[in-house]
């Protein structure tokens, strides 16, 4: 594969500068890199440091192709479409993501020196995806337009959190909330991933509405719908079977800890898929050979780049807009707070309050990668938590997120090949990453209440709604109402009651 080759050669050459760095130099030694990076002070080196990055990469590439399949791919043939930008708008979110990534990573490189790696996140991609559904249907334009009214979304919220993170705002939001909540917003997005896995996105081309899982069994449970199918039947049985071996393969390489598990099984997924047209007889490499292999920067400006609708979005009123930007605030303060600390206490950086040095400075490094990926076409950047692979292969500064960071920039001249990863390969991880997300379960009290009863309610309705944020609405509404009829109202803080009074009025009055 091409892209591993260039990949893996780009590491060697990186390896290679690492040994004339440490090579006798002014200074006994001192280095630009010990400098920037204080590597001997976080006991680690560059070509540790380097292969930690490449780490971090293998497991996390996967989002490449990953976001601009669920943000374009969610709306082929949905309120118009995007009739002949489909590929320009693709290429645009895939240039969006590979930049706003290794932006964000920089700024985490050189801003607060950790190995954390970001993208546009997972759960909040589909979500997004999903508002831009909602607004074209609510404004009665395309699902371009809506794209590009979304994105105002995305650079409002990008700014507030670089206000917020500067000022240290936003950590103290975060604890205000209940930590019971906080908790279940992970498994609700978790069982909202696993149900577009097995749904909507597992579906692609013209007649995705066969492809989809629940489609699937009931043709299995009524002879007349298979054939009702004809033609459509093989590929959908291909579909099925791609996500499944996709799904397998993750999970049993994860489970022997190999590096890059949900890349490798995707790879997996794709080569079966591929195999399998060509049995069916359709070539899937089709496209590769009229295909330009120079960086889309073009299909970008013409979709995504600075292409800001604040006027289509402002018409769906000015109450829901307020709604949808809290709940991408809350959203992504839980998911990167959540996952930095997560992996800051497994790489031994926090102290004895269990607090992390530059935790601000981190903070503010997603904050300016959402801008970024705003202004470029995608959905909010936050912290991965498959960050953590980089950590156990020993990272432990920003030289780990700047390697990573690079690696994805070089992704931007190999837009064609992640053009041609199946859906369904894609589902796949899709469906591997709502498992793990369900695993948070275990950190919340269920023993309590009022606690239980919003936790379940959340991962009933997202989704049931396909909604993060009328989850989270419902959630913190349960939880106030409880505490307040069993005389426990002096837990609930004031910003959970303002939210909840927000929710109410965006469920009941029809704002």
């Amino acid at each position: 594969m091409l892209y591993f080759r260039e990949a893996f050669a780009f590491t060697e050459i990186l390896l290679k500068s690492a040994d004339l760095i440490h090579a006798p130099r002014k200074k006994k030694g001192m280095t630009k890199m010990e400098k920037v990076f204080k590597l001997k002070q976080n006991g680690t080196t560059v070509k540790t440091e380097i292969l930690a990055g490449l780490t971090t990469f293998m497991t996390m590439a996967y989002i490449i192709a990953l976001n601009p399949n669920l943000i374009v791919g969610f709306g082929q043939g949905a309120f118009g479409g995007f009739g002949e930008d489909g590929t320009a708008a693709w290429n645009g979110v895939f240039m969006a993501t590979c930049l706003a990534s290794a932006v964000a990573m920089f700024c985490m490189a050189f801003l607060a020196n950790k190995p954390f790696a970001l993208a546009p996140g997972m759960g909040l991609n589909s979500y997004f995806a999903v508002v831009i559904a909602q607004i074209a249907g609510a404004a009665g334009c395309s699902y371009l337009v809506g794209l590009q009214a979304g994105l105002c979304i995305i650079l409002i919220e990008g700014i507030v959190f670089i206000l917020l993170s500067i000022f240290n705002i936003r950590q103290k939001i975060v604890e205000a909330i209940p930590l019971g909540v906080r908790l279940g917003i992970g498994p609700g997005i978790g069982l909202m991933l696993m149900n577009i896995g097995f749904g909507s996105n597992a579906g692609e081309g013209a007649s995705s509405e066969y492809y989809v899982m629940r489609d699937f069994f009931g043709a299995l449970a009524a002879s007349s719908a298979k054939e009702a199918l004809g033609e459509y039947w093989p590929n959908m049985v291909l579909t099925v079977v791609t996500m499944f071996i996709g799904l397998f393969a993750i999970i049993i390489l994860a489970h022997y800890k190999v590096k890059g598990a949900v890349l490798l099984g995707m790879l997996a997924a794709s080569v079966l898929n591929w195999a399998g047209k060509f049995i069916l007889g359709s070539n899937p490499f089709a496209s590769l050979a009229t295909a330009s292999w120079l960086p889309p920067f073009g299909d970008m400006a013409k979709t995504t780049l600075f292409k800001f609708d604040f006027a289509t979005l402002f018409s769906i009123g000015w109450g829901t807009v307020i709604i949808l930007i809290i709940t991408f605030c809350i959203i992504d303060m839980f998911d990167t707070i959540g996952t930095v600390i997560a992996t800051a206490n497994r790489a031994n950086m926090v102290d004895k309050d269990g607090n992390m040095p530059q935790m601000r400075e981190t903070l503010l490094s997603d904050a300016i990668g959402t801008v970024v990926g705003a202004c470029t076409g995608t959905s909010t950047v936050t912290t991965f938590v498959e960050s953590a692979s980089g950590v156990e292969a020993g990272g432990r500064t920003g030289l780990t997120a700047l390697t990573t960071g690079v690696l994805f920039l070089a992704c931007m001249f190999i837009s064609p090949i992640a053009a041609i990863i199946p859906a369904a390969a894609t589902s796949a991880a899709l469906i591997y990453v709502g498992i793990l997300m369900l695993g948070g379960l275990k950190n919340i009290d269920l023993s309590d209440i009022s606690i239980a009863a919003p936790v379940f309610i959340m991962l009933l309705a997202m989704p049931i709604s396909s909604s993060i944020g009328h989850g989270i609405g419902l959630g913190l509404i349960t939880y106030s109402v409880i505490k307040l009829c069993t005389g426990r109202v002096k837990e609930v803080s004031w910003l959970t009651w303002v939210i909840s009074a927000i929710f109410l009025l965006k469920f009941f009055i029809a704002v």
